[in-house]
């Protein structure tokens, strides 16, 4: 979707005029005062040094497994867990790099550096360079680097030239190769990490990403050689990068993944870009772990840095607010986000204009 909105002025309340764009603002302002006094935003100390605490002993226990094991083909399932495992400790590096954990924004940036730089061996500064851009201007045209056009093309903006032969083939069914293709995402995440800290763009802490990044990875690889064969170490490495990249791409992708699409000029305030642009995943507790929290996507755009533990307390307020100023709130299980997300996919591959129907121009319509 395209098309640029002007937010004009209209009468608010008893008649006076009032600019719409300061009564969003507005919006926001009270929103957020309910929010604070509801003491949401309060620290969670307890729950994030528990969860730090769990995840290191569960690394140790795996390291433990996999000396004590040996070469033997079960050491993919110890891929498999350590997957999981690391994509838990990415969750809570993705906490601490949102401030979510200490006040203290040096704490919370050397927790990032320890959890997602000598834990998980990638690059903290890399990842919150762009994350921040997505969070900026989710979905807009331009500036969100999660739709850059790559090996998948996410809007029809992307589709400059039109498609032959194998590449038409693919981009018709593009949707289907989303979720195989995750699994080389593991490999790209650690790839992408090493080349900024090792390019010359800048970072902040290069020293330590360097250190913590090389001490990771480079005795992740002597260990995993030096216990396994060859052929068994390639295929434990291929076992836990595939599993971390579908792991991952299956959190992040139900959030914004077939929601609108909007130009970098579109005039919007902040409160309705992100409830307008995300999504939610309903589910029980066990979808808050599967997902780090990151399926109460709307409520973490919001407020990016409340605690994690938190964001389902806060739904429901929420919501309301939202319902009580006919702003289109989003959510759905995820099963039915996953065939959201392909059927998108293939959609913008077949160059299907306008595959949704756009909550945000109905919401701005509304509004005017």
């Amino acid at each position: 979707m395209t098309t640029t909105h002007d937010i004009a002025t209209e009468p608010a309340g008893g008649g006076s005029g009032r600019p719409r764009r300061d009564r969003h603002i507005s919006d926001f302002t009270e929103l957020t005062r309910m929010v604070q006094e509801a003491g949401f935003m309060r620290r969670r100390y307890a729950h994030y040094w528990t969860r730090f605490v769990v995840l290191t002993l569960l690394l140790v226990g795996l390291v433990t497994t996999f000396v004590l094991l040996g070469p033997t083909w079960w050491q993919l399932l110890v891929a498999v867990a350590l997957a999981v495992v690391l994509g838990q400790v990415m969750f809570l590096g993705h906490d601490a790099a949102h401030r979510q954990i200490f006040k203290s924004g040096k704490w919370n940036d050397w927790a990032s550096l320890v959890i997602a730089n000598l834990y998980a061996g990638m690059s903290y500064g890399w990842w919150n360079h762009k994350h921040s851009r997505h969070h900026a201007k989710p979905n807009t045209l331009g500036v969100d680097t999660d739709i850059e056009p790559g090996v998948l093309v996410f809007t029809t903006e992307n589709l400059t030239k039109t498609r032959t032969g194998l590449a038409a083939w693919f981009a018709k069914r593009q949707g289907w190769f989303f979720f195989p293709l995750l699994l080389l995402e593991g490999l790209n995440l650690h790839v992408s990490g090493v080349k900024t800290i090792f390019g010359r763009g800048p970072v902040k802490r290069r020293p330590v990403e360097i250190a913590f990044v090389t001490l990771r990875l480079g005795g992740y690889l002597a260990l995993v050689f030096w216990l396994l064969p060859v052929g068994m170490a390639f295929a434990f490495l291929g076992v836990q990068l595939g599993v971390f990249g579908v792991y991952m791409g299956a959190s992040f992708a139900p959030n914004h993944k077939g929601m609108p699409m909007v130009p970098e000029s579109m005039k919007i305030d902040f409160l309705r870009r992100q409830v307008l642009l995300s999504r939610n995943i309903t589910g029980g507790r066990w979808v808050d772990v599967f997902m780090g929290g990151l399926n109460h996507q709307v409520e973490h755009h919001l407020f990016p840095s409340m605690p994690s533990p938190a964001l389902r307390q806060v739904r429901p307020m929420v919501k309301q607010f939202c319902a009580e100023r006919g702003i289109t709130y989003t959510e759905t299980t995820l099963a039915r986000s996953y065939g959201i997300v392909v059927r998108y996919l293939n959609e913008v591959g077949l160059k299907a204009r306008d595959p949704f129907q756009c909550p945000l121009v109905q919401e701005l319509r509304v509004a005017r």
